[in-house]
């Protein structure tokens, strides 16, 4: 920071006494740009209220809320949303306070005017008053007591988007200077932004709902967000039905992997517009080390390390001599079942472990503990050894697409008699095994093996999968880490993947700085969606491949188990 303007930081932070849930105005009288009798500053709440005079009401202001009992040196401004026509956000702004002070957060409620200017972008005056919040909390940092450097955003729908604003655009002034005030950046250094309304080409330039539900050769990511070179780590939250698109948010997502900024995307199926997840993104302020220092990484297989009684079967899952396209260099692949004692479901997960089809753990870190984790919560799992490692002259996947297809098929024809489900099957794998499940989720009405006998009658889709950070979903990173970081528009679907007309939903997590990138999950679930199926998926900043080996407790590679659990919760009611 310069010198003049740390000076000018140390004389404003001697003008006031620091007060609970104190309102200070952001404007000097008669400096507000853009001066309207049409426009108020006031939350809903206010406004609604009788005996609210807008005359007395026009300028915007901070509104700080108590100190936390435990700082820890970062400040989020809170951004109601309402469509830049009111500021009607009071409960979640109430939620995001409380929970953001319990973590050491100082908050300020941010009031913004509105509704929209007229004759004026629909979003100016919003940003104008947004650039100069940003300052005036960098400059009450000392007095009240956190880092200049460690102030973010938290905001919704047109809070949302005005939240993109201030964290992409900060070297753009949406307002001429005034005073000494505007000598202080107005970047911010962390962002939250929930279901940001008008991403997208076919929603910016009139401020509505995506006409074309964010699809179209020619819709875009608006050209509104500059992405400038102070542009902030963000966690982007969108429901998948909502009609403020949810591309507008992988397509920012995207946007922050090119320009290598860490960045975390929530996406929650048949969720409409509203703000979701808000415990991911405590989760990534804790990554993002805005919350204190992380906590020593620990071994995430000691979460669960028993078996809780469970029933213990094992079987081949060839008949002797009848395994396709058999290579004696491969092992002999066979199913293990774990039903517990007291099943709170009649579902199935099927998991295997990832390793670049040339070698695959039952037992691993990547299938033991997510077992033990969903049997603990009732539920049967089964476990596969396919064969590896890798077939020679076939390709990569060949023998454990084979092998995968044919466990559904005996899954499915024992379910009945353990007193299960065979129309509740799901599937999930790692790495080599997410791309496994791909193949597993999306193509089950290809044969990968000609039938030998009647158990191949039986289909082998299933009803969802669950895909760990995937390798070799797209076209730069076939046999590869992704060499474009699967970034690129050029980097596309590899074609074994048919998405025929069984394909099922899925959950899908990946890290953020994967080398088998998380665009290969993000294009999954844009896939998904432009084919009507609801999926959900999470990225996790800061974090690569293997994340779920060793992780820092409060992070999302932490609680990644956690996912599944409420994914399946919601999806078979466990």
């Amino acid at each position: 920071m310069n010198k003049r303007i740390t000076t000018t930081l140390l004389l404003l932070a001697l003008t006031l006494p620091v007060l609970a849930q104190q309102r200070e105005y952001i404007w000097p009288k008669g400096k507000m740009p853009h001066t309207s009798d049409q426009q108020i500053a006031a939350m809903t709440s206010e406004s609604k209220a009788p005996g609210f005079k807008p005359e007395k009401n026009r300028r915007p202001y901070l509104e700080w809320f108590e100190k936390p009992a435990s700082p820890n040196g970062t400040c989020m401004i809170l951004i109601s949303g309402g469509g830049y026509n009111c500021c009607c956000d009071m409960k979640l702004i109430d939620k995001w306070h409380k929970e953001l002070s319990e973590k050491g957060v100082q908050c300020v409620n941010f009031v913004y005017r509105t509704p929209r200017p007229e004759g004026l972008p629909y979003y100016l005056t919003a940003w104008e008053d947004g650039q100069r919040a940003v300052r005036m909390v960098r400059s009450e940092a000392s007095r009240r007591g956190f880092d200049p450097e460690k102030i973010g955003v938290v905001g919704m729908s047109a809070g949302g988007h005005l939240s993109l604003l201030l964290a992409a655009n900060s070297l753009t002034p949406a307002y001429e200077r005034i005073d000494a005030i505007d000598d202080i950046p107005c970047h911010i250094n962390i962002a939250i932004v929930n279901a940001p309304a008008y991403v997208t080409t076919d929603a910016d330039s009139l401020g509505k709902a995506a006409s074309r539900e964010g699809y179209g050769a020619d819709v875009s990511l608006s050209k509104l967000f500059n992405f400038d070179e102070k542009t902030c780590p963000m966690s982007l939250h969108h429901g998948g039905i909502d009609i403020y698109s949810p591309n507008g948010s992988t397509q920012v997502y995207r946007q922050l992997r090119r320009m290598g900024i860490p960045a975390e995307l929530h996406l929650y199926p048949n969720k409409k517009h509203g703000a979701y997840g808000f415990g991911r993104g405590i989760e990534f302020l804790t990554q993002m080390e805005f919350l204190g220092p992380l906590e020593p990484e620990e071994k995430l297989e000691d979460r669960y390390p028993d078996d809780y009684h469970a029933v213990y079967s094992k079987e081949p899952v060839w008949p002797e001599g009848k395994m396709p396209c058999a290579q004696e260099h491969q092992c002999t692949p066979y199913i293990e079942w774990y039903i517990p004692a007291v099943l709170k479901s009649d579902a199935i997960q099927i998991i295997y472990s990832g390793g670049a089809y040339n070698g695959n753990k039952p037992d691993g870190f990547e299938v033991a503990p997510v077992r033990r984790y969903l049997n603990q919560k009732g539920m049967a799992v089964v476990t596969l050894k396919y064969r590896t490692p890798r077939p020679k002259g076939l390709a990569k996947h060949t023998a454990a697409w084979q092998d995968l297809q044919r466990t559904i098929r005996i899954v499915r024809s024992e379910a009945a008699s353990k007193g299960l489900n065979p129309d509740k099957i799901g599937i999930m794998g790692s790495s080599a095994g997410g791309h496994l499940t791909l193949m597993g989720v999306t193509s089950s009405r290809h044969k990968s093996y000609y039938p030998i006998d009647d158990l191949d009658k039986l289909p082998c889709n299933v009803q969802w999968g669950i895909g760990i950070y995937p390798a070799y979903a797209l076209t730069d990173g076939i046999d590869i880490p992704n060499t474009s970081k699967g970034n690129d528009d050029s980097a596309v679907l590899v074609p074994e993947f048919s998405f025929d007309l069984d394909t099922a939903p899925m959950l899908l997590l990946h890290g953020d700085a994967d080398c088998w990138a998380s665009m290969n999950s993000v294009k999954v679930w844009e896939k998904m969606r432009s084919m009507g199926i609801q999926c959900e998926l999470h990225t996790l900043a800061k974090r690569e491949h293997c994340f779920q080996h060793f992780a820092s407790p409060g992070t999302g590679s932490y609680n990644w188990m956690e996912r599944i659990g409420e994914y399946l919760d919601a999806t078979l009611g466990l």
